[in-house]
C-alpha cells in the first residue's frame, strides 16, 4: 500500500501523472517555438512533472536507482524552472535557464516512458529485451532512445532561439 492505495492502484496513478505531464510539456515546448507562453498549461506541466518526479520516491524500493537519480536531477531542474519562471519572470539569463531546465526535465520524463514502453509493451519488449531493475538494451531501444534524445536538443535550441516572450502572467 502506497498513501491508502494498492501498489497497481498506485502505479495506475502515478503513469495518469506522468502522461499529463508528458502532453501538457510537449504543448508547452511548441508554444515556446511559436512564442506562446501559455501560462495554465505551463503550470500544469511544472506541477505534474514534479508530482510524477516526487510520486516516483513512494513505490518501494531497497536500494538507490537510476530511476532515483533522474527523480532528483529534475527536481532539482524543476527548482530552478520555477525560480527563472514565477520569480526571476524570466529576466535576462533566466528565459534561456527556464527553457533548458523546464525542457531536460521533460526529456527525463519521455526517456523514463520510452524506457517504461519496452519493459510493458510485450512487442517492444521482444524487440529489446531486459531483465528488470536493469533497462532495455539492444540497437532498436538505443535507437528510439537517441531519436528522443535528438528530438529534444533540437527543440530545446530552436525554443532558446525563438522563445521571447513579450511577459509571462
Amino acid at each position: 500500500m502506497v498513501l491508502g492505495l494498492s501498489l497497481s492502484a498506485f502505479t495506475l496513478v502515478h503513469v495518469i501523472i506522468s502522461l499529463i505531464a508528458i502532453v501538457a510539456g510537449l504543448i508547452v515546448m511548441f508554444g515556446l517555438l511559436g512564442s506562446k507562453p501559455m501560462a495554465g498549461l505551463t503550470a500544469i506541466f511544472l506541477l505534474f512533472t514534479i508530482l510524477t518526479s516526487a510520486t516516483g520516491f513512494l513505490f518501494p524500493f531497497k536500494e538507490l536507482l537510476p530511476s532515483h537519480i533522474i527523480g532528483i536531477i529534475s527536481l532539482v531542474l524543476l527548482g530552478i524552472a520555477c525560480i527563472a519562471l514565477y520569480g526571476m519572470k524570466l529576466a535576462g539569463v533566466w528565459r534561456p535557464v527556464y527553457i533548458v531546465t523546464a525542457m531536460v526535465s521533460l526529456y527525463f520524463n519521455v526517456f523514463v516512458l520510452v524506457i517504461q514502453s519496452f519493459l510493458k509493451v510485450p512487442a517492444l519488449a521482444a524487440l529489446a529485451p531486459a531483465v528488470p531493475p536493469a533497462p532495455p538494451t539492444g540497437p532498436v531501444f538505443a535507437v528510439v532512445q537517441g531519436i528522443v534524445l535528438v528530438f529534444f536538443v533540437l527543440l530545446t535550441i530552436g525554443a532558446w532561439r525563438r522563445y521571447k516572450p513579450m511577459a509571462f502572467a
